[in-house]
C-alpha cells in the first residue's frame, strides 16, 4: 500500500488458497494481512502528511505529475477523496496513491484511520475468503479475475472523470445537449 505496483488482490487469494490447503490459519491470515495493509497505507498518509503538495511540486515530474495536475488532484481528492477511500482498494493503481493525498489533503487522521482501515478489512476479507473457497479452482480464477479488475479499475476512473468533467462543465453540457436535442427532435 506504499505504490509499489504489487497485484494484491492475487496476493491475498493466494494466501486464501493456502488457507484451504491448510498451511495457513485463516483468522491469523486476515488479522496480519489487515494490520500489513493499514501499516502500509498510515506510512503513505503520514509521508503525504509530511512532504505534502510542495514536495510533489518540487520532484513529481518524475513521476509524471505537473505541478498544475498536482494542484488540480489534491483539490479533487480534498473534495471527494474521503468517500473513496472504502472502496479504493478495489481499484488497482487508485488505493496505492490514496493514503498519500489524504495526508496531503490534511484529511484529518481519526476519519481516515476508520474510513481507510474498514476499506482495507474488507478488501483483504474479500480476496482472502475467495482464494480459501475457491480453492483448487485458485488458478484459474487468479488468471481469469485480472483482466477484470483492470477494465473494473478503468470504468470506475472513467466514470469518476466524467462526474468531474460534467461537474466543472455542466452549463456548457446542458447548452450543447439541450441544442443537439433542438436539431435533432424539434425541427
Amino acid at each position: 500500500m506504499i505504490a509499489f505496483p504489487l497485484p494484491g488482490e492475487v496476493i491475498m487469494s493466494y494466501c486464501g488458497f493456502l488457507v484451504y490447503q491448510g498451511h495457513l490459519n485463516w483468522f491469523l491470515s486476515i488479522l496480519i494481512a489487515w494490520l500489513g495493509v493499514s501499516i502500509g497505507v498510515t506510512f503513505s498518509y503520514w509521508v503525504g502528511y509530511k512532504l505534502g503538495t510542495p514536495f510533489l511540486i518540487k520532484y513529481g515530474k518524475f513521476l509524471f505529475l505537473r505541478p498544475e495536475r498536482v494542484k488540480k488532484t489534491s483539490e479533487w481528492f480534498g473534495k471527494y477523496g474521503n468517500k473513496l477511500l472504502v472502496i479504493s482498494y478495489f481499484l488497482p493503481g487508485i488505493r496505492h496513491v490514496t493514503g498519500y493525498f489524504s495526508g496531503i489533503t490534511r484529511l484529518p487522521f481519526i476519519k481516515f484511520a476508520m474510513l481507510a482501515y474498514s476499506g482495507a478489512f474488507i478488501w483483504v476479507t474479500v480476496f482472502i475468503c475467495t482464494g480459501k473457497f475457491l480453492g483448487p479452482r485458485w488458478k484459474t480464477f487468479s488468471s481469469i479475475i485480472k483482466p477484470f479488475l483492470i477494465n473494473g479499475g478503468i470504468i470506475v476512473l472513467l466514470i469518476i472523470v466524467m462526474f468531474v468533467i460534467y461537474k466543472k462543465y455542466r452549463v456548457q453540457i446542458n447548452k450543447k445537449a439541450f441544442w443537439i436535442i433542438q436539431i435533432l427532435f424539434l425541427k
